[in-house]
């Protein structure tokens, strides 16, 4: 019995789970606050795919990009095209 005792306080196998159960509490820590700063992101993005299936397409933003990148890049270049023939 005595043997059994000081073999387990020789034995240094506790640190390395020690160091895992850190190493998990950490990790946690990370992806819990990665959750709280894109939450609400993630909440818009589910929340507008969901007005779009509801609405069958008539409130979806156009593909590739949304509505912004989409309207600028077609008016900017038929605007000038058609000034330029103009003049």
């Amino acid at each position: 019995m005595v043997k059994l005792i000081k073999s387990l306080l020789k034995d240094n196998g506790g640190a390395s789970a020690a160091e895992y159960a850190l190493i998990l509490a950490i990790v946690g820590t990370a992806i819990a606050g990665a959750s709280i700063l894109l939450g609400e992101s993630i909440s818009d993005a589910i929340t507008d795919a969901s007005t779009c299936i509801s609405s069958q397409g008539a409130d979806c933003p156009e593909a590739g990009g949304g509505d912004a990148g989409g309207d600028a890049g077609g008016d900017a270049g038929g605007d000038a095209g058609g000034d330029a023939g103009g003049a």
